[in-house]
C-alpha cells in the first residue's frame, strides 16, 4: 500500500510540474484542489525538500523539484511500459482507434474494409469523440490511435497530416442556388443555416473560413450529427457546409452539393499518436496504412 501511495504522489506531482498551476491540475486528475495540494505537502514532507516555489497565479519547480521530475517522469514511464508488455502476453493484437463524428460514418467504412482485409489477426476497437477528448484520452494512453482534423493544439502528441479535403455547400434541391455550379460564399449571406455544435472543430473550421470573407451565417439549428443536417437541409430548413466525404455516401435526390467559387474552405484530415507510450506492432501497421490508404 505504501508503494501505490508513493506512485500516486509521484504521478500528481508530475502533472502539477507539467500545468505550473493547481487548478489546471486538480481539474486534470479528477481531484479537489485541496486534496492535491495535501498530496504534494505529503510529498514535500517525505522527501524533507520543498519541491516547487508558489506564486499567486503559477508554481515554478525548485531545484529538487527539478531533479525528482526528470527521475520521476523516467519511473512512470517504465512502469507504463512494463505493465503494457505484460498485458500484451497472450493477447490477440489490438489497436483502440479514436475519431471525430464528422469523419468516422464517411472515412472507416472503406479504410477499415482494407485494413483487416489484409490483417484478419489485428482486432480494432473504435472510440468516436469530439478532438478536445480524444486528445486528453490519446495524452492519457486510453487509445492507440487518433483520425481528426487539424488544427489541433497537442504539444505532447505526434502529428501527421493525411490528406486534405473540400467543404463543400449542401443545399435543398430546390434551392434557388441550386442550378448554379459555383457558389459565392456572398450569396448566402441571407438564407439560414444549419450547423453543428461549438463543441466540433468543423464548426470553427467553417466559422474562420466565413471571417475571413467578412461573412456571418445567420444560424438557426445546430446539432452534433452530419446526417441530422443534410436531413434538415432536404427538409428546407436552411443550408450548411460540408466535408466533401459526407457526398460520397449520399444516395438522396433530395439536396445537391456545390463547391465555392474562388477560394475554396477545406480542412485537413490527420492522425495523431503518442510518441511517449511504447507503440504496439499492431498500431504502427495501422500507422503504415493510413499513410497509404490517403481517403481512397
Amino acid at each position: 500500500m505504501r508503494h501505490e501511495i508513493q506512485f500516486q504522489l509521484l504521478e500528481q506531482f508530475v502533472v502539477l510540474a507539467r500545468t505550473r498551476n493547481f487548478t489546471r491540475a486538480a481539474e486534470e486528475l479528477h481531484l479537489s484542489q485541496s486534496s492535491l495540494s495535501r498530496s504534494i505537502q505529503r510529498l514535500e514532507e517525505q522527501i524533507g525538500r520543498a519541491l516547487f516555489e508558489r506564486k499567486p497565479r503559477e508554481v515554478l519547480l525548485t531545484e529538487a523539484g527539478e531533479r525528482l521530475l526528470e527521475r520521476g517522469k523516467s519511473i512512470l514511464r517504465e512502469v507504463d511500459d512494463l505493465f503494457f508488455e505484460l498485458s500484451q502476453v497472450g493477447c490477440k493484437a489490438r489497436v483502440k482507434l479514436g475519431v471525430i463524428p464528422t469523419i468516422a460514418p464517411y472515412f472507416l467504412p472503406g479504410f477499415l474494409g482494407r485494413f483487416c482485409q489484409i490483417h484478419p489477426d489485428i482486432a480494432v476497437t473504435v472510440q468516436e469523440d469530439t478532438t478536445e477528448h480524444l486528445i486528453r484520452r490519446c495524452e492519457h494512453g486510453e487509445i492507440d490511435l487518433v483520425i481528426l482534423a487539424l488544427p489541433i493544439e497537442a504539444r505532447h502528441l505526434q502529428v501527421e497530416p493525411l490528406f486534405d479535403e473540400d467543404l463543400l455547400l449542401v443545399l435543398p434541391a430546390e434551392h434557388p442556388l441550386a442550378k448554379t455550379k459555383k457558389v459565392k460564399l456572398e450569396a448566402l449571406a441571407d438564407y439560414p443555416f444549419v450547423m453543428l455544435n461549438e463543441a466540433h472543430c468543423l464548426a470553427d473550421n467553417i466559422a474562420s473560413f466565413c471571417r475571413r470573407k467578412s461573412v456571418q451565417p445567420v444560424t438557426i439549428e445546430r446539432t452534433n450529427q452530419l446526417i441530422t443536417i443534410q436531413e434538415l437541409v432536404a427538409l428546407g430548413h436552411g443550408v450548411s457546409i460540408v466535408p466533401a466525404m459526407a457526398r460520397k455516401i449520399d444516395l438522396s435526390d433530395r439536396r445537391v452539393y456545390r463547391s465555392f467559387e474562388g477560394e475554396k474552405p477545406s480542412r485537413t484530415v490527420a492522425m495523431m499518436w503518442n510518441d511517449h507510450r511504447p507503440r504496439a506492432e499492431a498500431t504502427s501497421c495501422m500507422l503504415q496504412a493510413l499513410r497509404c490508404y490517403r481517403g481512397a
